[in-house]
């Protein structure tokens, strides 16, 4: 098994196991996101093969100070066998080798087999909360309070 980074070839196998393992949103394209990684001059997405078979990817990223993992993913057949952590270290390594000095990630409060995960791994809930604002129509709808609109 090898860790390398994608290129636009892997675009669709890397879509699929996104929305395989149910990482996806309807507002997100996982597309669109992959092609913004690969386009980035500080991001990019690794994956996983075994052979010639795609069975993991992470996707990496910096704003020179702190890194950002996202779709952390391991085809199902092969969950369970440390595959999900070798991501993280390529990743952290990634970051590293880049001079970043701190890595989140999010992860949703429903999750809580996920965030477990990462807590094995010595992530800690830093209990911060995320905020966010679209700079685009994704076709949300938008939700009034005291007068504003948002998503």
């Amino acid at each position: 098994m090898s860790v390398e980074e994608l290129n636009a070839r892997d675009r669709a196998a890397v879509a699929s196991l996104w929305t395989e393992v149910g990482l996806t949103r309807p507002w997100n394209s996982p597309l669109e996101d992959f092609d913004r990684a690969l386009n980035g001059a500080t991001s990019t997405v690794l994956g996983l093969r075994n052979d010639d078979e795609l069975i993991g990817t992470v996707m990496v990223g910096h704003d020179g100070h702190r890194g950002w993992v996202y779709y952390l993913a391991v085809v199902p057949t092969h969950q369970g066998q440390g595959l999900g952590k070798e991501l993280m270290k390529d990743a952290e390594d990634w970051l590293r080798g880049r001079g970043v000095v701190k890595v989140q990630l999010m992860v949703r409060h429903s999750n809580e087999a996920v965030a477990g995960f990462y807590q094995r791994l010595g992530y800690n809930d830093d209990e911060v909360r995320v905020l966010s604002r679209w700079l685009i129509d994704n076709g949300r709808q938008e939700v009034s309070f005291n007068g504003d609109q948002f998503p």
